[in-house]
């Protein structure tokens, strides 16, 4: 089972959409695996975009990360990775495709509601940032039989 680390950002949770756009990832059979509001530090956001420290844009968004209330997430699911990435749709939400969560709810490229890793790697290296291993709770619903195969599960 494959996991990626979501965030729904500062903008996400003062617009009340954490639940609707939450939904979407159950209602595509995908498990929450952990889940908790939380405030990120500059230090947090630090080593959450470590790769983008030294940009010239990184201090916009660490004030914006940091600016308010998130939820972080870990998703879990067969191909989960690529497929959570494929509904955000594209980071600016006036380039993002319709029907994707970028496509319905935004219109900014800073302001796009929604972090999603971009690989399996950073997944993994994201969710290590945002939990502890005992807060991670893998499950097997009893749905499961209706969602995927046997031979898919």
């Amino acid at each position: 089972m494959e996991r990626t680390l979501v965030l729904f950002k500062p903008d996400c949770v003062q617009r009340r959409l954490v639940g609707r756009l939450l939904a979407r990832f159950e209602d595509k059979g995908f498990n929450v695996a952990a889940m908790k509001l939380m405030r990120a530090t500059p230090e947090l956001a630090k080593k959450h975009y470590a790769e983008h420290v030294g940009k010239s844009w990184y201090p916009r968004v660490e004030a914006f990360i940091t600016s308010g209330p998130l939820v972080a997430a870990v998703i879990e699911g067969p191909d989960v990775v690529r497929v959570v990435r494929e509904m955000v749709g594209a980071t600016h939400g006036l380039k993002a495709a319709p029907g994707t969560i970028r496509g319905e709810f935004s219109t900014s490229q800073q302001m796009n509601l929604i972090h999603a890793s971009d690989g399996q790697e950073a997944a993994a290296r994201e969710i290590d940032v945002f939990f502890q291993p005992a807060e991670i709770h893998s499950y097997q619903p009893t749905i499961t039989e209706w969602l995927r195969a046997e031979d898919e599960r």
